[in-house]
């Protein structure tokens, strides 16, 4: 989805370096976890509690357009509007995990699970009784890795507006 909003591969990295310097942001480097092996990134995590959500999002939103040609506002701006409408809205009094990605060549290799559990240790931190994300319906791979986890699935939104159909998982903790 980076890609897509930003206009290609190279100007979504582009976006990722920026908002990861700047704070209060979906993206800020104070909310996303790094998963590394060998001194090499193989993973990242960006999880917040859902009452932060609307706030980072904006900010993420205008740093973004800051930083693209004006030409590409228009699609920016619809695809922020149709993503923030297209996947179930998560519960209020859950760390919600925004962005979670891992390598190909680290894949199936506990990467994804240690991430989700730092999430979960997070939550317990913050006093969330719960962590909720969401991933797209045709997915399978993530939606058999969140369900092994715990995650129950608990809200589906069929695709729209050019965007995949979604699918919202929460796991209570205890």
């Amino acid at each position: 989805m980076y890609d897509r909003f930003a206009g290609g591969r190279e100007r979504a990295l582009e976006l990722l370096r920026r908002s990861l310097a700047a704070p209060d942001n979906s993206a800020s480097a104070g909310i996303v976890t790094i998963a590394e092996q060998d001194g090499r990134v193989v993973g990242a995590l960006a999880a917040f509690p859902v009452g932060e959500a609307a706030a980072r999002s904006r900010a993420f939103l205008l740093l973004s357009l800051r930083a693209m040609p004006p030409w590409r506002w228009p699609a920016a701006v619809w695809l922020y509007w149709a993503g923030a409408h297209a996947a179930p809205t998560p519960p209020e009094t859950t760390l919600y995990v925004d962005a979670l990605a891992v390598e190909a060549p680290a894949r199936r290799r506990g990467t994804a699970r240690a991430l989700l559990r730092h999430a979960e240790s997070r939550a317990r931190e913050l006093g969330l009784p719960a962590v909720s994300l969401d991933t797209a319906l045709d997915n399978k791979a993530a939606r058999s890795l969140y369900l092994s986890e715990g995650y129950d699935e608990v809200a589906y939104r069929p695709p729209a507006r050019g965007l995949p159909g979604f699918v919202a998982l929460v796991k209570p903790l205890n």
